[in-house]
This record gives C-alpha cells, sequence and structure tokens, in this order.
C-alpha cells in the first residue's frame, strides 16, 4: 500500500481577513505535505473555512448581509490568499457544503443512538468571539474572554449535551499510552493537566430562536449543532470515510480505516488545544472511531510580549509583506523564526535577517556557481567527477529527515541552509577563479564547478518545500524540467547541462 499521509490545519472562521497566524498554520502544513511528497507519500492536505455560528449570524446582520453571502465571499478571500502564498491543498472544506452538513447529522444522530446525548439546561460564560464558554476561573477577575480578552456573557438556556465525561479516563489513559499524541511536550502536560480535575459534559448544541445559522440536529430540529461539533467533523467528513446519506448504524462507520481517516496530523495553534484534544477525541470516542494520529500545538506570533490581535489593531498583514518581498521570503521566515511548537516574536529587523541569509548564504552560491560557469565554461556543466560535497549532502539529509520527523520544521531549513554554507565554503577553499588562470589545473575547475552545480541541484531540493517559486526558478536556470526529489537530486548527472546565471534570486531589500 502507498505510504499515506493526511494533513490538516484549523479551519478559519469566515468573518474576518486572513492574518499571519492563519498564514503561519497553513505555509507549515503546506510545507510539511510538500516534503512528504517529496518523499514520494501520497499526501491529503485539507484546509478550509468554519461557516456557522453566532459570530458569522451577527457579523452578516452588521453589514447586510445573509450569512452565505458573507461565507461566499470570505472562503474566496482565503482561497486567493492561500494561492498568492503559493499553498498547495488538496481540499479547502466549507462547513456549509451540503455533503459536510449530511455527515455532521449523521455524526451527532448516531452519538444520539448510542446514549451518549441527553437534554439538559445549561448557564454558563458564553464568549461570541471564541464561541464556547468558560468557567469563572478561566474569566477571572474581569469577566473577558481569556483568549481575545473580549467581554463574556452569562447565557441560561436548554441545550443537547455530550456525555463527554464519560470518556475521561479513556482519553487519560490515550494520552499517557502514546506519549507523542500530542507535541510539543508542554501541551501534552497541559492537557494532562486539565483532565486531572472532573470533566464535565459538552453542550453541543444552540436554540434557534437564539441563533438560526447552523446545523440543524436531526433528532431536535428546533436546535443547531455548537459550532466547534460542526467544525470539528470537517477533519471526518473530507476524510471521505463515510459517504454522505450514509445511515448512523450502517456497517461502513466501522471500516473506516479503508479511506483517509484516521488523520495523520492535526495542526492546530495552541489556544484551541482544548477543542482538539479533548472535545474532539471523546467525540470519536463516542462514535465508535479511530482517534486522529497525532495533534501539534503551535506557538503565537507576539510583538513584543503581546499576542498579534485584530481587537488590537496590532496583526500583520501577509498578503502585504508577499507583495513587498514575495512569498518565498515570506514562508521562509515564518518557518525559519519560529522554534515549532513555541512562541516567536515579529520584527521588520528579524525578517530582514532572515531574508539576508537567503540572499548572502544560498543566492549567492548560485549567483557564484553559475556565473563563474557561464565565464569559465560557456555555460556548460563539465563532465568531471562532482562528489567533493557527499559527506555534506549526506549529513544535510539526514538532518533534515530527524528534523522532520519531530516536525521540527526550523531545524530542518537550518540543516538546508547548513548545507548551502558548506558549499560556500567550498567555493572559498578550492579558488576557482585561481583553477581558472593556470591550464594546468582545468581538471580541477571542471570538478569544482560540477560539484558546486550539482550542490544546487540538492539544495533546489532541500528548499523548494518552502521557497517554491525560488527554487523552480533556479532548477529552470539549472537545465532541469522542474525540481527534482530530493533522492532524485542526491544522484543527478550535472555533467553536460547547460545553465544560465540570471538575475540574483533573492535581490536587495530596498527600504524607504
Amino acid at each position: 500500500m502507498t505510504d499515506r499521509r493526511y494533513i490538516t490545519t484549523p479551519i478559519y472562521y469566515a468573518t474576518g481577513e486572513p492574518h499571519i497566524g492563519h498564514a503561519y498554520t497553513t505555509i507549515l502544513a503546506d510545507a510539511l505535505a510538500r516534503f512528504d511528497r517529496q518523499a514520494g507519500r501520497e499526501v491529503l492536505f485539507l484546509t478550509g473555512t468554519d461557516e456557522h455560528g453566532q459570530k458569522i449570524q451577527e457579523e452578516a446582520a452588521r453589514r447586510g448581509v445573509e450569512p452565505i453571502e458573507l461565507c461566499d465571499e470570505m472562503a474566496e478571500r482565503f482561497k486567493d490568499a492561500w494561492d498568492l502564498l503559493d499553498i498547495g491543498y488538496d481540499r479547502f472544506i466549507r462547513t456549509t457544503e451540503a455533503d459536510h452538513i449530511s455527515v455532521v447529522q449523521a455524526f451527532v444522530q448516531r452519538l444520539h443512538d448510542r446514549g451518549h446525548i441527553y437534554a439538559g439546561e445549561y448557564s454558563g460564560w458564553y464568549s461570541v468571539s471564541q464561541e464556547r464558554y468558560f468557567t469563572d476561573k478561566e474569566i477571572a477577575p474581569d469577566r473577558v474572554d481569556p483568549i481575545s480578552g473580549k467581554p463574556v456573557e452569562w447565557v441560561e438556556e436548554e441545550n443537547w449535551f455530550f456525555r463527554m465525561s464519560a470518556f475521561q479516563e479513556d482519553l487519560i489513559r490515550h494520552v499517557q499510552e502514546n506519549p507523542d499524541w500530542i507535541v510539543p511536550e508542554v501541551r501534552k502536560n497541559e492537557i494532562l493537566g486539565f483532565l486531572q480535575q472532573p470533566l464535565g459534559d459538552l453542550s453541543i448544541s444552540r436554540p434557534k430562536r437564539r441563533l438560526r445559522w447552523g446545523v440543524e440536529l436531526p433528532f431536535a430540529p428546533e436546535h443547531v449543532a455548537y459550532v466547534w461539533v460542526d467544525a470539528l467533523i470537517n477533519y471526518f467528513t473530507a476524510s471521505g470515510a463515510i459517504a454522505p446519506g450514509t445511515a448512523p448504524d450502517d456497517p461502513a462507520w466501522d471500516n473506516v480505516g479503508d479511506s483517509w481517516w484516521p488523520a495523520d496530523l492535526h495542526l492546530i495553534g495552541k489556544d484551541i488545544l482544548t477543542t482538539h484534544a479533548v472535545y474532539w477525541p471523546t467525540l470519536l470516542m463516542g462514535a465508535g472511531l479511530p482517534l486522529p494520529r497525532q495533534l501539534l500545538a503551535h506557538g503565537w506570533w507576539v510583538v513584543g510580549e503581546t499576542k498579534m490581535s485584530k481587537s488590537l489593531g496590532n496583526v500583520v498583514d501577509p498578503l502585504q509583506l508577499r507583495t513587498d518581498y514575495g512569498s518565498d521570503a515570506l514562508r521562509w521566515y515564518l518557518l525559519r523564526e519560529m522554534p515549532t511548537g513555541q512562541d516567536a516574536s515579529f520584527t521588520p529587523e528579524r525578517f530582514d535577517t532572515r531574508y539576508e541569509e537567503l540572499a548572502n548564504v544560498l543566492g549567492n552560491l548560485a549567483s557564484r556557481t553559475l556565473g563563474m560557469t557561464a565565464k569559465y565554461r560557456d555555460g556548460v556543466v563539465p563532465d568531471a567527477p562532482a562528489g567533493g560535497l557527499d559527506e555534506a549532502i549526506e549529513t544535510a539529509c539526514a538532518d533534515l529527515d530527524a528534523a522532520l520527523a519531530a516536525h521540527r520544521v526550523h531545524e530542518a531549513l537550518g540543516a538546508a541552509m547548513d548545507f548551502a554554507r558548506a558549499a560556500n565554503g567550498y567555493v572559498e577553499e578550492r579558488e576557482p577563479w585561481a583553477q581558472s588562470k593556470d591550464p594546468a589545473r582545468a581538471e580541477d575547475l571542471d570538478e569544482t564547478l560540477a560539484t558546486l552545480v550539482r550542490a544546487l541541484v540538492v539544495l533546489s531540493a532541500l528548499f523548494a518545500p518552502v521557497c517554491v517559486q525560488k527554487m523552480e526558478e533556479l532548477a529552470s536556470r539549472l537545465g532541469l524540467d522542474g525540481v527534482p526529489t530530493l533522492t532524485d537530486a542526491r544522484t543527478l548527472s550535472v555533467g553536460g547541462r547547460n545553465v544560465e546565471k540570471g538575475a540574483p534570486l533573492f535581490p536587495r531589500i530596498e527600504r524607504d
């Protein structure tokens, strides 16, 4: 069977423009998907938009449009943004799709039929911003949503509840028996700490008298599904495990292993860890379905000590950065600068530093190598031994593989950049400008140039999952039809190829 990987991002609320937090998560998923494809794996990479709930209903009313009109507009905004940032998703899901609604209704009906849902009354502090309830402890002392900082409101209403508490011990056991199920470890420990307290049941509905914009519960048509339940099920819908219209008691529910489910990796921000590491797995347990294989909770982009927030007016626009510097520079900065799983601070100075790393190390190597090949050999790569950097190539590939296995993408990119530095060091060591002046050293010069061109071929593969456009351009200059896989790049014969120097891959930043 083909080695397969199913990678997901959260689905993003269709109420605001794509911001740098959305961009980071989605670019990270895209890079991991590209590395997987390069390794020969079949990949399903899912992203999309979350289109139900009170926030959508209220924002649509504020704009004077129907909720679906707002959702249509925002879904296109996200698609356009991901196209501009070279996001190569395989599936863009919208929770207003008829197929998804069908699967959600079958899922919750299955929970109901299995005795895990009951009617009751709920009262608590509700945040419209996060579409969730918070405890007194969580909102103390100012009675504000601890994630967005916005006010919460006291709500009392009849709801339908999922018996989440019944699965508390099973979930604790799963986390303990699978130490890498939640990464990084600090987030796993956070969930284990959360689970040391009694786990309440989960309100999974909202009455239509308060909220009409949602998925109607099949067993209680006067209620709609809680938006987080609807949203989480998107991962299952997109897997194709259950065809729309499948009955809740159909045997297909017991044979989902033939589909893309379970997901191999849910990529999320740390602020939605509880919903993904507690709500979602217990819902799956209730439905008798396998759990996702791993959750990676990344950190926040901060300005100074403060998380970027639309309400604070300190959100960085990724599309403006892309306009100013290109998508490759933005993708490189976000993935190279943030240690996977930790917070990182966004500053123009650090952006410049990471851009200069691309320009001065990788870009400079490409200019030197292609320029010297054009100058000394009329742009034709010598048919000569090209193994002068074999050890450095093997080290880079091994370090990259080890970092990716741990989802430490920043370290994987560091391994790629270290190899580019090693190749620049090889230039200084071999001094091809001196070799060119001595006819007796013509074979040495041929070996130097062939080795350096081969290094660029390998580098094009190493950097391609992040610097998509520039590595395609580099591959073209190297006389290749496209960026090779890393396996092919390591064995590709470069002798006799025509190369072209071209303009600098990463031109100097000009600031006002």
